[in-house]
């Protein structure tokens, strides 16, 4: 670690340590401070290497990568299957982020546990961009039960998640410019591939009769593919995860989907199934049969080198499962 780093981990640390992080964490990552220089790595002129990018979602970093190319090496903090409302950053993640030449995150409180971290850090001279904020506020949902904050979960919408496309490759010109040209031809080679995603997800949808498009999950992380492709989204949980349903929320619910004769309801990767499964047997004691259409990815891509380890490929897979749940048997 270079001279700079460590005074910037010092300072991170220090911050973060008077704010209360679990001191373990502290004590564990103070010893990154010592180390010395860092085998490969970042150092010289930005635009004679490649670009150290950071991102802490698997959708955010699947972008830097198709948006940055061969011009950067990019780390994901949260892999398949974790639930960024959750997640607590640990000591190894502080000392990414402090090397990095930029940090990618969604924003928008979708890092409710990292909130501070980011903060910190950015606050110690590090590039850090919420690449989820460049939409503006008149676009973003914002639920009356959640008054004061926005949907995070803008990537549900493929013509919003071009739009964050634009974003990324600003932060990357900004901070390269010598390389400004290819982040934007890279973005708008990808652009033009989520505008092909986005008509066949409409195609796809239409299959299904508008009295059942109704999309049941563990939580509302559908609400931005349901104002672009016509669906009614019931989600368990809220917008986080960190809040818990409750007995009266099942008995809502299960109320619903019954009354309508809902035919599926759909588990979430990055939440547990408890909940839904909760739901599904209080709506077969109300005398009708719903079964769990199958497995979503909400928060998390899944693991990577599977076809849903890619935003398309993800977008791709709900869309199949939604699909193949709701439309009317041939």
């Amino acid at each position: 670690m270079s001279p700079p780093d460590r005074q910037r981990t010092t300072a991170v640390l220090s911050s973060l340590g008077a704010a209360g992080l679990a001191l373990p964490v502290v004590v564990l990552a103070l010893s990154l401070v010592g180390c010395g220089p860092a085998e490969g790595g970042a150092s010289g002129p930005i635009a004679e290497r490649t670009v150290n990018v950071v991102a802490t979602t698997s959708m955010i970093a699947d972008l830097a990568r198709e948006v940055g190319g061969d011009r950067v090496e990019v780390e994901g903090l949260m892999g398949a299957g974790v639930d960024p409302h959750l997640y607590r950053p640990r000591e190894s993640d502080v000392a990414r982020l402090v090397g990095a030449d930029l940090v990618l995150y969604n924003g928008l409180e979708l890092e409710g546990k990292m909130g501070e971290v980011l903060e910190q850090v950015e606050g110690r001279g590090i590039v850090a961009e919420p690449i989820a904020e460049v939409i503006s506020e008149d676009v973003l949902l914002s639920p009356p039960e959640f008054s004061g904050s926005f949907d995070p979960h803008v990537w549900m919408d493929v013509a919003l998640w071009k739009r964050v496309s634009t974003a990324v490759a600003d932060a990357l010109a900004a901070l390269d410019p010598t390389h400004a040209e290819t982040y934007a031809a890279n973005a708008a080679a990808y652009q033009t591939r989520l505008d092909s995603l986005d008509a066949w997800v409409r195609q796809r949808v239409a299959e299904v009769p508008e009295d059942r498009r109704v999309l049941v999950t563990a939580h509302d992380a559908f609400n931005y593919f349901g104002e672009a492709y016509g669906f009614d989204v019931r989600g368990l949980q809220g917008l986080s995860t960190a809040t818990e349903a409750g007995t009266a929320d099942v008995r809502d619910l299960a109320a619903f989907v019954a009354e309508r004769r809902i035919p599926a309801m759909f588990v979430e990767s990055s939440v547990s199934p408890r909940n839904i499964e909760a739901v599904q047997q209080a709506v077969r004691a109300r005398g009708f049969d719903v079964a769990i259409g199958g497995n979503l990815f909400s928060d998390a891509l899944g693991d990577p080198g599977t076809p849903e380890g890619t935003y398309e490929g993800m977008i791709r897979h709900n869309v199949n499962t939604i699909v193949g749940a709701l439309a009317p048997a041939e």
